[in-house]
């Protein structure tokens, strides 16, 4: 079934796809070029060598006797100092007479010796003393129940419909 003719304008192609282009260059094959030289060196073997396709230039870095590639090298120039090294420094590595000096105070008053003061006080991560003095578990327990009260005690001030969100927000957790 044929369209009718008030659609065919709308359902004939009425652009170009694609410019037409010329095929890419192509070079030449170098074993037909005129001045190559082929030179037999065994039966299935032969030497082709062709000419380069400039000039040499008497400025060439390469083939100058006033290049730096042939100059011979220079014995002062290893003798100099290098610049400093750049990057970081190499860590700063504890003894184990600090990190026992680090259990031991944190083990006596872990209220004022807390994982800050100890980093500040040997020059580490608060990371680093975390995994050297731990505390004890009961003592970890004991500071999450205190922090625990203490949000509760601001959650207490909170209005009732950030309260409503936070237990639709815990009701939903539930069901996970």
């Amino acid at each position: 079934m044929r369209p009718p003719s008030v659609l065919r304008p709308f359902l004939t192609r009425s652009y170009a796809s694609r410019l037409p282009q010329r095929p890419p260059a192509r070079a030449p094959d170098p074993l037909t070029d005129p001045n190559v030289v082929h030179q037999p060196i065994s039966d299935d073997l032969t030497f082709v060598h062709r000419t380069p396709p400039s000039a040499p230039s008497p400025l060439s870095y390469t083939t100058a006797p006033t290049s730096p590639l042939l100059q011979p090298k220079l014995q002062d120039a290893t003798a100099t100092s290098l610049p400093p090294r750049l990057g970081k420094p190499d860590p700063n590595w504890m003894t184990d007479e600090a990190i026992a000096e680090m259990r031991q105070l944190r083990k006596e008053d872990p209220d004022t010796w807390t994982t800050a003061s100890l980093a500040r006080r040997f020059g580490c991560s608060q990371t680093f003393v975390m995994m050297k003095a731990p505390l004890k578990m009961s003592e970890r327990k004991k500071r999450l129940r205190a922090r625990d009260a203490e949000h509760e005690e601001f959650r207490g001030q909170w209005g009732q419909r950030r309260t409503m969100v936070r237990e639709i927000r815990q009701k939903r957790r539930e069901f996970w």
